[in-house]
């Protein structure tokens, strides 16, 4: 939690100026949706809401348009904060839908939490919410801990999943945030046999740690918009040492129907971990506003 609060808090920066862009008023698609809303005054309007970093903001304004799409009246609040703020307003109905990351849910509702695939994860969670709230389909994509190496370790090395390592690890050294080594090194003894040559704490500069050859394995997060700028390489984990991070909508179940609830799922349906990552490029590298970019990837998928 302590490395993506860090990230998180460094992210905001970049989404100021882009959260004031995603409220409804500069929402590429109001005016499009506008009739479809004019038809049914009296129907509900689904609230969507989304944490403050660059990327629960342009989750929240891809479920916002998708909705729009589909006739329903939606009203954005994005930007809000933190995921203990925004439980609270969704418990009290003030929010309708959050983007949210299943396991990094079900840690905040039961930190003894041992669940790590995306379906054991999804039964713990559907286990653990109160009745008022409920989790949708969850997509492919992930935001999550990963280890990662450049293109060029992983073709000289033959990676291609972290089980990979094991022969390998003696002579490498690996990066990551000040207190990975604490978290993660026996876990990784004891999940996958690995022992690895030197730990150096290389914090957020660990990509491009890989890149420049410092380190030769990092723990990067899956869509960090550098692994594609980088191009480096993400290895499989088929022993799940890091649990699921799957983009799931959490909802107020009195504020969504049946065909709301069918556009949250097909965009779950479409988004997976490269698509997301390739947008947030987009979004985190080369500052296009996150409400184009939704509309985009929603036109694309034929979904918008």
């Amino acid at each position: 939690m302590t490395t993506r609060l860090v990230r998180t808090l460094t992210a905001a920066a970049l989404v100021l100026g882009a959260a004031a862009c995603s409220s409804s008023g500069g929402d590429p698609l109001a005016s499009g949706s506008g009739s479809a809303a004019a038809k049914d005054s009296g129907a509900k309007t689904v609230v969507v809401g989304s944490a403050n970093f660059p990327e629960n903001v342009l989750l929240a304004s891809i479920y916002s348009q998708a909705l729009k799409a589909k006739g329903v009246k939606v009203e954005e609040k994005f930007n809000i904060g933190s995921r203990e703020v925004l439980y609270g307003q969704l418990q009290s109905g003030s929010l309708t839908v959050l983007p949210e990351y299943n396991g990094a849910l079900l840690g905040y509702l039961d930190p003894k939490a041992t669940a790590a695939g995306s379906e054991q994860v999804n039964a713990a969670l559907k286990e653990k919410l109160p009745a008022g709230l409920a989790i949708l389909d969850s997509a492919a994509a992930e935001d999550k801990d990963s280890l990662t190496v450049s293109q060029d370790t992983a073709d000289r090395l033959g990676l291609k999943t972290i089980a990979d390592l094991s022969a390998k690890a003696g002579e490498l050294a690996i990066g990551g945030p000040p207190e990975f080594k604490s978290r993660r090194e026996q876990q990784f003894k004891d999940t996958y046999g690995l022992t690895f040559k030197e730990w150096k704490p290389t914090g957020d500069t660990t990509a491009n740690a890989l890149k420049d050859g410092t380190i030769q394995v990092g723990n990067v997060f899956t869509t960090d918009p550098r692994i594609v700028q980088l191009k480096l390489v993400p290895l499989a984990d088929p022993k799940n040492l890091f649990s699921a991070q799957n983009v799931t909508p959490l909802v107020n179940k009195a504020g969504v129907d049946a065909t709301a609830s069918a556009a949250l799922n097909a965009v779950s349906a479409k988004l997976d971990t490269a698509g997301l990552t390739a947008l947030m490029k987009r979004v985190a590298v080369d500052k296009e506003d996150p409400s184009a970019v939704a509309k985009d990837w929603l036109k694309t998928n034929g979904l918008g």
